[in-house]
C-alpha cells in the first residue's frame, strides 16, 4: 500500500513512528470525540436522504457507498474540506481506490493505466491537503475546522525524536483511514439493511426498538435527533450489524506472523466423540484465518448459516468464546476503528429506517462477491422505499 499511503506511513514507518501515528488515530477515535461525530453523521444522512423524495427504487450499495464517504469526510477531513473540496477529494479517492487491484499486491509498481492514475491522484491529494493545512495554520484553524476532525489531530503530531509530521505523511494517514473504513462501513451498512429488510420479524424488532427510544416524549420518531447516548440504547440494531459482519465479513483472510513458537491444541468432534491434538506453530511462520469459515463453525454458533441477531444477547452470548467472533479481527491488531464503524452505521440506519419503509426488489438475495478485494454483495441490491407517515 506504499504507493497509496506514501513513504513513512503506517506499515512503511519505523516502529516508533508507527506507534505515534497509531496513537494519534486512536485519540481521534476515542469516546469523547465520537460523541461529537454523531450530529455530523446524522446531518449528512438527513441531507442525503432528502434527494430520495417520497418514494422510489434505489441501489442501496451505491447509495450507501456515497453516503459513507460523505459522513467520513465530514468527520475525518473537517468542514472546510467537506463543504468546499468534497467533489475533488472524492474523484481523487476513486482513482486511488481503482489503483489497488490484486496485481498491486504482488507488483505495486506495475506500469498499468490504473497505477498511473493512482500515482497522479496521490500527488494531487497531497497538494490539496497541503493547501488546507497551510490555510488552517495561518488562521489558527478557526475558519476551516471546529477542531474535532481527525485532520486537526494529525496536524499536531510530533515524533519522539522531535520531528513534526510532514504534509505528505498527514495526507497518507487520512488516505489510510478512509481506505480502512470506506469499503467496510459501506458494505456492512448494506448487508445489515438487506438482512433487516428481508425478514419482517427482524424489521419489526428493529422498529420497535427505534420507536421506544425516539417516541418516548410523543415526538415524531422519524425526525427525532440522535445523540451518543441514544445509540447505546440500540442493542438489537447493534447485534444486527454484528450478525451481518459474521455472515458476510468484508475480509476473506487475516494474517499474523508467529514471533515465537506457539503451542496450540486442536479439538475435533465427530458427533459426541471429540479428540484433541497438540501442535506447535514454529517461529517465523505466517498463520492465516478465514473469518468467513471461522464464524460459521457449528461448534461455536448455533445454526450458523441463519441471520440471528439474538445470538449475541444474554443468555446465549455466542460471541464471547475467545476469538470466535472476528468481525473486526482480534488480538492486539484488531480494528481500532470499530467503535466509529458501529457509531457511523447505526446512525445512518437509524435515520434511514425511521424515515422510510424499506423492502427488497430482487427475488434472489445477493451473494458474497469473492472476486473483489473487499468482499461485498454481488447481485441485486435494489430496494423499494416509501416515506413513513406521521
Amino acid at each position: 500500500m506504499k504507493p497509496v499511503f506514501g513513504a513513512g506511513v503506517v506499515y512503511d514507518a519505523t516502529k516508533k513512528n508507527r506507534q505515534t501515528q497509531f496513537q494519534s488515530m486512536a485519540n481521534g477515535l476515542r469516546a469523547s470525540r465520537l460523541k461529537g461525530y454523531v450530529a455530523k453523521i446524522e446531518r449528512e444522512t438527513r441531507t442525503f436522504l432528502k434527494s430520495w423524495g417520497e418514494s422510489g427504487t434505489i441501489d442501496l450499495l451505491h447509495a450507501l457507498s456515497e453516503l459513507t464517504i460523505l459522513t467520513a469526510s465530514r468527520c475525518l477531513h473537517g468542514n472546510d474540506v467537506r463543504e468546499n473540496m468534497y467533489k475533488e477529494v472524492s474523484e481523487l479517492y476513486h482513482d486511488l481506490d481503482q489503483g489497488v487491484q490484486p496485481l498491486s499486491v504482488f507488483w505495486p509498481g506495475a506500469p498499468t493505466a490504473a497505477h498511473k492514475k493512482r500515482d497522479v491522484a496521490r500527488g494531487k491529494m497531497v497538494e490539496l491537503f497541503s493547501k488546507v493545512i497551510k490555510e488552517r495554520r495561518a488562521d489558527g484553524g478557526g475558519k476551516g475546522s471546529d477542531g474535532t476532525d481527525i485532520l486537526s489531530i494529525f496536524m499536531d503530531i510530533k515524533y519522539k525524536d522531535g520531528r513534526p509530521i510532514t504534509d505528505d505523511e498527514i495526507t497518507g494517514l487520512l488516505i489510510a483511514l478512509l481506505f480502512a473504513g470506506q469499503h467496510t462501513s459501506c458494505i456492512t451498512s448494506t448487508w445489515t439493511s438487506l438482512f433487516i429488510a428481508r425478514d419482517p420479524a427482524i424489521l419489526a424488532k428493529v422498529m420497535e426498538e427505534q420507536n421506544a427510544i425516539f417516541s418516548a416524549n410523543n415526538d415524531d420518531a422519524s425526525s427525532s435527533a440522535i445523540d451518543y447516548d441514544k445509540l447505546q440504547e440500540m442493542p438489537y440494531l447493534h447485534n444486527c450489524m454484528r450478525e451481518a459482519l459474521r455472515l458476510c465479513p468484508p475480509l476473506i483472510l487475516l494474517m499474523r506472523k508467529a514471533l515465537k513458537p506457539v503451542p496450540v491444541t486442536i479439538t475435533s468432534c465427530d458427533g459426541d466423540k471429540c479428540t484433541m491434538k497438540k501442535h506447535v506453530i514454529p517461529a517465523g511462520d505466517t498463520v492465516l484465518v478465514s473469518p468467513k469459515v471461522g464464524m460459521r463453525l457449528s461448534s461455536v454458533f448455533e445454526d450458523p448459516d441463519s441471520f440471528d441477531p439474538d445470538r449475541y444477547a444474554a443468555p446465549r452470548e455466542e460471541h464471547k468464546t475467545p476469538y470466535a467472533y472476528l468481525g473486526f479481527g482480534g488480538g492486539m491488531h484488531s480494528c481500532m476503528g470499530q467503535n466509529f464503524a458501529f457509531l457511523q452505521v447505526k446512525t445512518i440506519l437509524s435515520v434511514m429506517f425511521r424515515e422510510y419503509e424499506i423492502e427488497l426488489v430482487g427475488e434472489e438475495f445477493p451473494e458474497c462477491d469473492y472476486e473483489a478485494m473487499v468482499v461485498g454483495p454481488k447481485g441485486d441490491c435494489r430496494v423499494r422505499y416509501k416515506r413513513r407517515s406521521g
